[in-house]
């Protein structure tokens, strides 16, 4: 009787030293990470305080398994691999899929230190012709495999897709090191990183896809949860 006393305390204790916000999550959630297992392995993200609305949200739909089940509907060797949609947790072969969410967006948080480099986690969004805010989905996100640039094709990509704006020369660097996707960077907002299990990135990039990017072969993510640091 008396173990199972302490352990009810304990509980109440951590629960009051934790307080759920507004979000409802629980103020310990923010600083927990998220481990991501998938049929082709697992990933643990690290979410950036700098983007707490979209640390907020992806923390949230975690707790609530929203990703459970959902599969990497689209994928481009040498540029992301993208996750999110709801309906792909039922989806057929072939089905076309990359329009469902949770019925609202998230206000865009560009930060010039987030930049599309290997292993970052950013939120899919539709066009500037019907999105000139670049909310994000609410749900929808991708993870950069992207390329490693030579200096010649940073200097196209700032001319032909940047408008003539300079990489910031650290970015570059890590461009022509670990590389990334520098054409996106200020356009999408980058809320995260892998910080164990880039290796899985590749392998779910290097997946045979259909005429619309999706895998041949369904890769899933199992299970979303949230792990201590």
């Amino acid at each position: 009787m008396y173990k199972l006393s302490a352990i009810i305390v304990s509980v109440l204790v951590l629960t009051a030293c934790s307080p759920k916000l507004s979000n409802g999550l629980r103020k310990s959630d923010l600083t927990k990470d998220v481990e991501l297992v998938t049929t082709k392995g697992t990933m643990v993200i690290r979410l950036s305080d700098s983007t707490p609305l979209h640390r907020d949200n992806f923390l949230k739909l975690v707790k609530q398994h929203y990703y459970d089940g959902i599969l990497f509907h689209r994928v481009i060797k040498e540029f992301m691999v993208q996750a999110g949609d709801p309906k792909s947790k039922d989806a057929k072969p072939g089905e076309p899929l990359g329009e469902g969410g949770p019925g609202y967006t998230v206000p865009a948080e560009f930060r010039p230190g987030l930049f599309h480099k290997k292993g970052v986690i950013a939120a899919a969004r539709t066009g500037d012709q019907v999105n000139a805010a670049r909310a994000s989905s609410g749900s929808q996100f991708y993870i950069v495999q992207g390329k490693v640039f030579t200096d010649a094709e940073l200097n196209q990509i700032e001319q032909q897709r940047m408008g003539g704006k300079k990489l910031p020369e650290d970015h570059r660097q890590t461009y022509k090191t670990i590389g990334g996707t520098p054409h996106l960077d200020m356009a999408y907002t980058v809320f995260g990183e892998v910080i164990k299990g880039q290796s899985v990135i590749d392998s779910i990039a290097g997946m045979p896809i259909n005429e619309r990017n999706r895998p041949v072969s369904d890769v899933r993510i199992v299970k979303a949860t949230l792990v201590k640091r």
